[in-house]
């Protein structure tokens, strides 16, 4: 591990740190030409700014002179979240894991206070569910609106922000006097949310490429289990309290998980842990010249209007026009819609066996186990696909589609789980643990789609797969949404005496569909890659280690499960870090190779 060095001017006629670079990326074969190759092979013309912000300055007469010097993650190695020690980025994800939970907890146990609501302010309960599914949808928008800001100013306060508003925004549903102020309120809370946006992006931040898959599992469980432990709480306290008691325990869980993220967590993101290394560094007149990446260009000509439209605007473009986003965004959005159409369909289908309050909000624990299932079997999984991975360097299917290769295998439990649970949600004589068998294996696929999409994203769309991913958590927090309000009319007006047979074997028969997609992209998904425009980018932004191994330039602060934020049009000027190469001795460098580093690090 290299040592930060005393950002001292660089002479020209050391070790040429460029040839170094150029060593590791003539490794990579066919179009796979690292970022930094391509700037330095054909390097653009240096106008005197761009040469200030390398670290020279041209005077006018052809002499140049020491000027602002931007540090780099391999100059400050040892002092970023990469560094911190084992138990460190556990204890950071173990926070950001109930952070994560809190978020989704919201989402849920809403639903237990339909009944009071309904009869306080004397609307329908179909119309009650209205605040259920308002959360949903502008959460699936907000998480979209949160994740550039958390790389220009931190993740740190923009996730306190979130969390802050998200608990203001509980007072008015808890205090609403009327049906107005409670939707508003809900509206405002999903807004506030920043969800995985900025949760996921924080693994980028401490985890290096090839050990974040276990992290990323982590935090998806947070994800998926915070959303069913909403109704197996809600049950207790529907029968024993108030409908405002389901809004103030959001509140208290909210404030607690935000004192623990104030307390424990510290700001993680690079850029910003840079500019806050490299002021030190002046300070203490260690390097009087070094500077960080922000603080070389104003704030407004690294992050414009434009770029943030453009930004927010690509996920939804790459949800309808590529067939892969499209299909397992789809996969995914519809088996998280489904749990939240459950939690609608439970009490109708319990109701028969005469399942109490408190027994209805247990019947969702089956879920729960199916996630934990899920969860542990993706460990073998992932060292399997790792292997492969490295047996294989130059394989573009070991690369890319074989994160998949598990889910070949569990994505089926989603029309299994459900065709179980169709035919046994008829009530006596069937026993009613026929449904929770079903449920359980619902749980494993839900998990399964979610993890598993998510990690093919990432990889295949490279310094596209913000948009990628941020597709596929749109629409998992969107369609669950929208579904949440005719989910009730759906299972009761199908079918006739067998409506909630029939309504559950109609989602089979969806879901049967979306899983054979999935054997359709593992074994074309090289084909269907190489016809779009935004995976075949990663060719061109991706290096391979002296090893061989594969080093992506997009990284998980680009993903979210609900994450569209830091990859810019190509001509953004903002360093953010998208291409990283491992630390190497920086004490020999020439100003050029400064030049060009810097300039593919853009």
């Amino acid at each position: 591990m290299s040592q930060p060095t005393n950002g001292s001017a660089l002479d020209s006629t050391n070790k040429d740190l460029g040839q170094i670079r150029k060593q590791q990326t003539e490794s990579s074969s066919g179009t796979n030409v690292g970022l930094w190759q391509k700037e330095h092979e054909s390097p653009k013309p240096i106008t005197p700014v761009q040469n200030d912000v390398a670290g020279t300055k041209n005077d006018g007469a052809g002499s140049v002179k020491t000027g602002k010097k931007e540090l780099k993650e391999e100059d400050a190695w040892d002092e970023l979240g990469f560094a911190f020690p084992k138990w460190k980025k556990w204890m950071i994800l173990t926070v950001i894991f109930l952070v994560q939970t809190s978020m989704n907890f919201n989402t849920t146990l809403y639903s237990n206070g339909l009944e009071g609501i309904s009869a306080e302010f004397n609307v329908s309960m179909q119309a009650a569910r209205v605040g259920a599914a308002i959360f949903l949808v502008t959460y699936a928008f907000g998480c979209e609106l949160w994740a550039p800001w958390s790389e220009e100013f931190g993740r740190k306060p923009v996730l306190q922000m979130s969390l802050f508003l998200v608990n203001i925004w509980c007072l008015p549903v808890a205090l609403a006097p009327n049906f107005a102020s409670l939707l508003v309120g809900r509206a405002l809370g999903g807004l506030s949310s920043a969800g995985g946006s900025v949760t996921l992006g924080m693994i980028a931040d401490i985890f290096e490429p090839d050990e974040q898959q276990n992290a990323v599992a982590y935090i998806v469980f947070s994800s998926v289990g915070g959303s069913i432990l909403g109704p197996t709480i809600g049950g207790f306290v529907e029968s024993n309290l108030d409908w405002r008691w389901c809004i103030w325990i959001q509140l208290a869980f909210g404030g607690f998980v935000q004192i623990l993220h104030l307390l424990f967590v510290p700001e993680t993101r690079t850029t910003i842990l840079l500019d806050r290394i490299a002021k030190k560094r002046r300070e203490s007149g260690q390097d009087p010249n070094i500077y960080g990446p922000n603080e070389l260009e104003p704030f407004f000509q690294r992050f414009t209007f434009r770029e943030l439209m453009w930004t927010w605007v690509r996920p939804f473009r790459m949800f309808l026009t590529e067939p892969i986003v499209l299909t397992l965004s789809l996969l995914s959005g519809f088996s998280d819609a489904l749990i939240f159409m459950q939690i609608q369909s439970f009490a109708l289908v319990y109701k028969q066996w005469n399942f109490s309050t408190v027994d209805l909000g247990l019947s969702f624990i089956p879920i729960g186990i199916g996630y934990i299932i899920a969860w542990l079997s993706f460990i073998p999984a992932f060292r399997r696909n790792k292997n492969e991975r490295e047996r294989n360097p130059g394989n573009d299917h070991a690369q890319y589609e074989s994160r998949l290769w598990w889910l070949l295998f569990t994505a089926p439990c989603l029309p299994i789980g459900l065709i179980i649970f169709a035919w046994t949600s008829g009530g006596p004589p069937v026993h009613w643990i026929g449904t929770m068998v079903g449920s359980m294996i619902i749980g494993i696929a839900n998990y399964s789609i979610y993890m598993a999409t998510i990690d093919y994203m990432i990889c295949a769309y490279g310094p596209y797969s913000a948009s990628a991913t941020g597709g596929n958590g749109w629409a998992r927090d969107f369609l669950a949404g929208v579904l949440t309000v005719p989910a009730t009319p759906f299972y009761t007006n199908i079918g006739g005496d067998r409506h909630l047979e029939y309504a559950s074997t109609i989602l089979f028969c969806i879901s049967v569909v979306l899983v054979c997609a999935v054997y359709v992209i593992y074994y074309y998904g090289p084909t269907l890659r190489k016809r779009s425009p935004f995976a075949e980018s990663l060719a061109a932004a991706a290096t391979k280690d002296p090893q061989g191994h594969q080093l992506q330039a997009s990284r998980l602060e680009h993903t979210h499960v609900e994450n569209a934020a830091s990859v810019h049009e190509p001509s953004r000027s903002r360093r953010s870090s998208l291409t990283r190469v491992p630390p190497e001795p920086m004490a020999e460098m020439t100003d050029s190779d400064a030049t060009a580093v810097t300039q593919g690090e853009r």
